[in-house]
């Protein structure tokens, strides 16, 4: 009888020790465990802010050389140079129609719900010595473009700048191509190189709990709940417009992908989680490239929409600007007519742009357009800069769902996505049924 209990037991421990060692179970300790930290003792979780400092910033160290190393032979083992511009040009073009269709979304539910009316602020009391001196660093075409350009080749593969980075990547990936059988010894070097990059990565991903754990003891301890009460309606709005922006733009595009959204969020849980905790979206770039490579997506897809899509396809990030701008016009009484609201719309898909790798990007965006509209005073970012961090958390679920997204439609648009894969990988032990992807082209060796 002993044997037989202990043997039943043996399974249920063996199943506990596989959930212990899954990276999502992990983190989702770490949140609870930083969550009940930050309230028991909130001066020591204060004091853990560099764990969450010291994990994004062993990440950046390796993002840049994901980025290089995956763009580089994406591009290189392609038989068609075009190709590259053509998947540049789908995705540049998604992303437009994305990030416009969120800012109308946040729009009107502004409008519909009015977060700020009833505050009833008045602007003489605003102190804009609370506003961040980041965000008061407005962003420009011509920095944009600045951005783009590295003060050398080795400094931008060296450095922590993704879109100077990517450029570089393109230029050397598009160069070795042209070398032909002059570049495969240099090709194969820096395939080997991937290889050893992506075994760091992993090496840094199983340190994601402590980060979690840092940043969430961190950010109750420092806000707590009695801080929240008077923008809690705002914070509620947001999260649920969030839901439902999932729910409803993000589930149409994958049902037209014959795909299922929720099995997709479960094959990415632990980046997801991941991403929310840190509210930094550059904090999984590396591992999602690794794992939309395993859905079947080919790596030159993979290669350019993702790390193009962390610099422009922010949707989350596109919601909250224009939900954050309207709520502070009208806390300030300020009654914004529609042209207007259209306006800073444009203007918004411009200064978006420019901030991609800058922590608390969209912060710096809304005070650029605050400052380019100018129908709303500068000081008033004061009413919102103490919940920022938590309505982050909303924008980086989205930027990483809705990229992950992307790169599965770019990647059915360039016949590049192995379909029956995905599905194999989303429902593991199902039999995938026909359809009409069975003909697309096959990840290739190199993913």
């Amino acid at each position: 009888m002993t044997s037989t209990t202990a043997a039943a037991g043996r399974p249920q421990r063996s199943r506990l020790n596989r959930l212990i060692r899954e990276l999502w179970f992990q983190v989702v300790l770490a949140a609870l465990l930083g969550i009940a930290v930050g309230i028991a003792a909130p001066g020591f979780g204060e004091e853990l802010k560099p764990l969450n400092d010291w994990f994004i910033a062993l990440v950046k160290m390796i993002v840049v050389p994901v980025v290089f190393c995956v763009v580089t032979t994406g591009i290189a083992s392609m038989d068609n140079l075009r190709r590259a511009g053509r998947i540049g040009v789908k995705a540049i073009g998604y992303f437009l129609v994305l990030s416009l269709a969120s800012m109308l979304i946040g729009l009107v539910v502004a409008n519909i719900f009015h977060p700020g009316t009833g505050l009833n602020v008045d602007p003489s009391t605003l102190n804009s010595d609370d506003v961040p001196s980041t965000a008061q660093e407005h962003v420009t075409f011509t920095g944009f473009i600045s951005s783009l350009i590295p003060s050398s080749l080795l400094g931008a593969i060296t450095g922590d700048a993704i879109l100077a980075a990517l450029m570089v990547s393109i230029v050397f990936g598009v160069a070795l191509n042209m070398a032909g059988e002059d570049g495969a010894p240099l090709q194969r070097g820096i395939r080997a190189l991937s290889d050893v990059v992506f075994r760091i990565v992993g090496w840094v991903m199983r340190l994601a709990p402590l980060g979690t754990f840092g940043a969430l003891a961190t950010v109750v301890a420092t806000y707590g709940a009695d801080s929240l009460k008077q923008l809690a309606y705002l914070i509620i709005l947001f999260t649920a417009t969030c839901v439902v922006y999932v729910l409803v733009v993000l589930g149409a595009i994958m049902r037209a992908c014959r795909l299922s959204l929720f099995a997709l969020m479960r094959f990415l849980k632990a980046e997801l989680l991941v991403a929310v905790s840190t509210c930094s979206s550059e904090a999984v770039l590396p591992q999602l490239v690794r794992k939309l490579e395993i859905l079947g997506i080919g790596r030159p897809v993979v290669g350019i929409v993702i790390p193009s899509g962390f610099s422009f396809n922010l949707d989350g990030s596109a919601v909250y600007l224009t939900m954050a701008s309207l709520f502070l016009a009208q806390a300030l009484g300020i009654d914004l007519s529609w042209q207007q609201q259209l306006v800073m719309v444009g203007v918004m898909m411009l200064t978006s742009k420019g901030t991609a790798g800058i922590a608390g990007g969209a912060f710096i965006v809304l005070a650029s357009t605050v400052t380019a509209v100018g129908d709303i005073p500068l000081a008033a970012l004061s009413l919102i800069v103490g919940i920022d961090r938590i309505l982050n958390e909303g924008r980086v679920f989205i930027n990483v769902l809705g990229n992950a997204v992307a790169t599965i439609v770019i990647g059915k648009w360039e016949n590049d996505f192995d379909a029956d894969q995905a599905r194999s990988v989303l429902h593991p032990g199902s039999t995938p049924p026909p359809s009409a992807d069975v003909g697309t082209a096959k990840v290739g060796a190199d993913t």
